[in-house]
This record gives C-alpha cells, structure tokens and sequence, in this order.
C-alpha cells in the first residue's frame, strides 16, 4: 500500500471508525490511531481492508471499554458521555436528541446503524464485523431505526424503506 493510499484511507474511514469505535469505549482516536497501526505492520494487507479496520477497532474498542470501566469502579468517578455527533444539529434534528435516542437502541442494533450509516459499510461486511449473517445485520439494522423512529417520534411511511 502507498503511503498516499494509506493517507486517503485514514482521511476516509478516520472519522466513521471513530466514530464506530466511540460506542464501546471513551478513547476512540486511541483505539483507531492502534488498527492503522496493526495495518501499517503486516507483511501483507488484508484482502478487504476496510471491513478488517472495522474489526480491529471494534475488537480495540470493547477491550478498551472494558478497561475503563474497570478502572471507573475502581476509582468510583462518574464520566459525562462523549457526544456521537460533532455537528449541533444535523438536517434539523437537535444532536443532542439523536445522541440520547441512539443510546436507548440496543447496542447490537446501534453498532449496525452506525458501521451502515456513518461507515458505508455493506450488511455482509457488517455481518463479518458483528459475527452474524448478513440478513441478521439487516434485521438488526431494521429495528434499531424503527426504534429509533419511535423514540423520536417520526413515523415511517413505509416500513420497508429502511435500507
């Protein structure tokens, strides 16, 4: 990989794996800043390498979640969330109200919203990241914008048109 490849690729997935990443842990620059990293190092890149960057941060980010929640028992603190969005509003609908109704979806079907949404990234290659079938990451997927339109009360025209 050239080093302008690999600067187009960090340009373009930095954000969305941050992002990605933000939903399991506090320190999400870290965790994707180590998996561009692990990249750089192989002797030979992944054949798909944007949904390996998406395991790698994802399996980065629930250990580095983990260990801050240890440490947070440890230290008996209590943090502020991170905001998801960076934007104070996005196509009218207040950042604050989406982060909230995006923390009440389950965390399977958040992480197949953000990683479909945010990230671009195709249901079978969100199915290789979350270790389901693609038709489960659809069905995740489904869901979790039914609940989030339910949660901010928008109704849906049409139920199927969640893709």
């Amino acid at each position: 990989m050239s080093p302008h490849d690999f600067a187009r690729l960090v340009d373009t997935h930095g954000p969305p794996l941050m992002m990605y990443a933000r939903q399991w842990c506090r320190a999400p620059e870290d965790v994707v800043q180590d998996a561009f990293l692990k990249l750089i190092a192989l002797s030979q890149p992944p054949r798909e390498v944007v949904p390996w960057l998406y395991r790698v941060v994802r399996n980065g980010a629930l250990d580095a979640g983990k260990t801050s929640r240890r440490r947070q028992r440890r230290e008996q603190t209590v943090a502020r969330p991170e905001r998801w969005f960076l934007e104070p509003a996005v196509d009218g609908l207040d950042a604050e109200t989406a982060v909230a109704a995006l923390q009440n979806v389950p965390i399977d079907q958040r992480e197949v919203i953000v990683a479909r949404i945010w990230g671009g990234l195709s249901f079978e290659e969100i199915a290789e990241v979350a270790g389901c079938s693609a038709s489960s990451a659809f069905r995740r997927f489904s869901a979790g914008i039914d609940a989030l339109r339910k949660e901010l009360g928008e109704p849906c025209p049409n139920p199927s048109s969640n893709v």
